[in-house]
C-alpha cells in the first residue's frame, strides 16, 4: 500500500522542507554583499515617482500660496467691513433715538437752557465767569467756521495746490541775491604844485 506521506516521508501541508538523506542541511552560498533586502528595479522607480510627486506638490503649494494670502486678506477686510456696518447701524439707532427726543418739548427746553443759556420768561439767569474771562461750563465754540466758503479760503484744496505747482513750474527761478560788494574807494585827486605856479 502506497504511503500518503509523500516522497520524503513528510506530511502534506507541513512547512518543514523535506530532509535529505544523510541528515545534513544544505549549505547556503555567501557572497561579499551584506545581508538585507535586495533593491529591485521597481523600488528605484517608486523613489523617482515619489520625488516627482513631491516636486509637483511643492509647485502647487507655491502657486496657490499667493491666492491663499489674498483670500485671507479679503476675509479680514470683509470681517472689518461687517464690524463697521454693525457700528454704523448702532450709530443710526442712536441718532434715531435723538430725533425722537427732539419731539418732546421738555427736551427742547432743557437743550435750550444747556446749550444756549436761555431762560424762561420771569426767570433770572446767572453765568459764572472764570479767571480767563470765559464762562464756566459753557459749551465749546464750534471748531470750524460755519461758512464753507470761508473754510475753502483758509484751506486750499488739492487741485488748487496742484495748479499752483504747475504755474510755479512755468516761471523761471529767481536768482539768489548776491551780497552787496563793498564799494571801492575812489582815489582823491590832488592838484600838483606845478600846476598852481
Amino acid at each position: 500500500m502506497p504511503s500518503r506521506l509523500g516522497h520524503s516521508g513528510s506530511r502534506p501541508g507541513s512547512s518543514r522542507p523535506p530532509a535529505r538523506r544523510g541528515g545534513s542541511q544544505p549549505k547556503r552560498r555567501t557572497t561579499g554583499t551584506p545581508a538585507g533586502p535586495a533593491r529591485t528595479r521597481g523600488s528605484r522607480n517608486l523613489t523617482g515617482r515619489a520625488a516627482v510627486v513631491l516636486l509637483v506638490l511643492g509647485a502647487l503649494i507655491v502657486s496657490y500660496a499667493q491666492s491663499l494670502r489674498v483670500w485671507f486678506d479679503q476675509h479680514q477686510q470683509i470681517t472689518a467691513l461687517q464690524q463697521e456696518i454693525r457700528d454704523r447701524e448702532k450709530r443710526v439707532d442712536q441718532l434715531n433715538d435723538e430725533i425722537t427726543r427732539w419731539d418732546d418739548d421738555a427736551y427742547v427746553r432743557a437743550q435750550a437752557r444747556q446749550r444756549l443759556g436761555w431762560v424762561m420768561p420771569g426767570e433770572v439767569g446767572y453765568r459764572v465767569i472764570g479767571a480767563d474771562g470765559k464762562p464756566v461750563g459753557a459749551p465749546p465754540a464750534p471748531s470750524g467756521p460755519a461758512d464753507p466758503q470761508a473754510d475753502e479760503q483758509q484751506q486750499p484744496t488739492w487741485y488748487t495746490k496742484l495748479w499752483g505747482s504747475v504755474e510755479g513750474a512755468g516761471k523761471p527761478a529767481t536768482p539768489a541775491t548776491k551780497p552787496a560788494a563793498k564799494p571801492t574807494p575812489k582815489p582823491i585827486l590832488t592838484p600838483s604844485p606845478k600846476a598852481g605856479r
